[in-house]
């Protein structure tokens, strides 16, 4: 069975970088650079010698194990329609090797992927569970069934452990009507949830729920409404916080609770500036402000297409008892190159959101081809995927890792599900920063972002143990090692 090897000069390289050693205890490190003196790919370093702890100096950062700030729930990307699509194109040895490599625990081990609940724009049709007008005929899509749950399936296969989170891009269009006049507005694009349907629309996410997990496909949690400040997309729904607030209160808590449900209800998934909507500005605070809809809500999801992280300090400063989650980003055609997005994403999405206390890290499509694709119309017609297949061939050999497969797997390579992200004492160069956590297993983990155009080497050092970590000239890097 093919698997994605290390590049032999790559690791050459890394080794003449610090010298290899054999036969001691190591530390299991990974890095990836895009700096062009020296492009290298989620090799591994194998000279992290663990050694005793020595007093701080210089470089180092130092991990306080006993302490527990949030657990960490997972991180993976989207499985949409299209990348369903485009696995289901593959020979059945060359998509069981891809499904191995992301998410196998021996691999990559992806370990939280996010669904949508009906169509996305990376589908290959508009669509809901119900288009029939009557929630009694609510049944999946057989898109669905043909494309997606034969993948989810075999993932869970792979790694029972998954977690997946559900999202809606529209409710029902004859659900909607016009946000001005109140007519019934028969569009997939824009359009408000209807209040004559609030309980509908409830049932509809209970029912969804219930018909994914008869399949044997457990719902870890459920976003109210993917963007609800998003009116302009192939499908979409404003749904603006009062809305929200009222639905989440008077319905699909109460919905959930009359049906002993424990899939999570997060709000709002968008963006960190709203939109720069002013009457939408701290959108899930207004709702998290009433007590009758918070008691049903565990937290907030969030997306970077605007805006800045900062944003996630004000929230959990406020609400330190509810999740922060990271559901959504993308790259494309507008900002791509490798070394940038590597090192941005990285420091913006998986750095920012878990130093903010987020609990885990969902990017965009997993799988999209070189044109990416499939997609829909009024969509983005522009997006790639974590990772792009060649549509000539659909074979394994021809996958093309982007930036996001690096970001997600430094992350979920050494961060378990479950772990918790840990306090830390640092003294650390400027461009240099980290986080650490503790796996349930006990062991200790690192994840680090040199932008520096030179070398840095830091001390990363546990209650009895250190090693040297040789962060390469704008890299990633990521670590893990037994504590004793």
């Amino acid at each position: 069975m093919k698997r994605f090897l290390l590049n032999i000069r790559t690791l050459t390289l890394l080794l003449l970088l610090a010298g290899f050693t054999s036969c001691q205890e190591l530390a299991e490190v990974y890095v990836t650079s895009g700096a062009d003196e020296m492009q290298f790919r989620f090799a591994q370093f194998n000279n992290a010698e663990l050694r005793a702890v020595t007093p701080a100096k210089g470089n180092y950062i130092r991990l306080l194990s006993e302490s527990r700030r949030q657990p960490i729930y997972g991180f993976g990307a989207a499985i949409t329609g299209s990348t369903c699509y485009n696995l289901l194109k593959m020979s059945e040895e060359d998509r069981e090797n891809i499904l191995q490599e992301c998410f196998s625990p021996e691999e990559m081990a992806m370990s939280f992927i996010r669904i949508s609940i009906g169509a996305s724009d990376f589908s290959l049709d508009e669509y809901t569970c119900c288009d029939k007008e009557g929630i009694e005929f609510f049944e999946l899509h057989e898109y669905d069934r043909r494309d997606l749950l034969p993948i989810l399936k075999r993932i869970l296969e792979i790694n029972p452990s998954i977690r997946i989170v559900g999202s809606p891009w529209s409710c029902p269009r004859w659900m909607k009507i016009h946000p001005k006049t109140g007519e019934p507005y028969n569009s997939w694009t824009s359009g408000i949830l209807n209040p004559k349907y609030y309980a509908d629309y409830a049932e509809y996410f209970v029912r969804w729920i219930a018909e994914m997990e008869a399949e044997g496909i457990p719902i870890y949690a459920i976003t109210v409404q993917n963007e609800p400040l998003n009116h302009g997309n192939s499908m979409s729904l404003y749904m603006g916080w009062e809305q929200q607030r009222d639905f989440i209160r008077d319905h699909l808590g109460p919905e959930f609770k009359k049906h002993n449900i424990e899939t999570k209800i997060w709000l709002f998934d968008h963006n960190y500036n709203f939109d720069n909507i002013a009457e939408e500005q701290d959108y899930p605070l207004h709702i998290l402000k009433d007590p009758e809809a918070s008691k049903y809500i565990a937290g907030s999801a969030w997306h970077n297409y605007g805006g800045d992280p900062a944003t996630l300090d004000r929230v959990h400063k406020a609400y330190p008892d509810k999740e922060i989650f990271f559901t959504e980003a993308s790259i494309g055609k507008w900002n791509y190159n490798f070394d940038g997005c590597l090192l941005w994403d990285f420091s913006n999405i998986f750095l920012g959101t878990l130093n903010r206390y987020g609990r885990g890290v969902t990017l965009w499509n997993l799988l999209l081809d070189e044109n990416g694709a499939p997609n829909r119309p009024k969509g983005c017609q522009t997006c790639y995927g974590a990772i792009e297949i060649t549509s000539g061939s659909y074979d394994y050999a021809s996958l093309d890792r982007k930036s996001h497969y690096y970001n997600i797997v430094h992350c979920s390579k050494v961060i378990m599900p479950d772990a918790w992200a840990i306090d830390v004492e640092q003294s650390l160069p400027e461009g240099v920063e980290m986080a650490a956590f503790v796996n349930p297993d006990s062991s200790l983990a690192l994840i680090a972002a040199n932008h520096n155009k030179e070398q840095k080497d830091i001390v990363v050092k546990d209650a009895e143990r250190e090693f040297t970590l040789t962060l390469p000239a704008r890299s990633i890097a990521s670590a893990r090692w037994e504590s004793k």
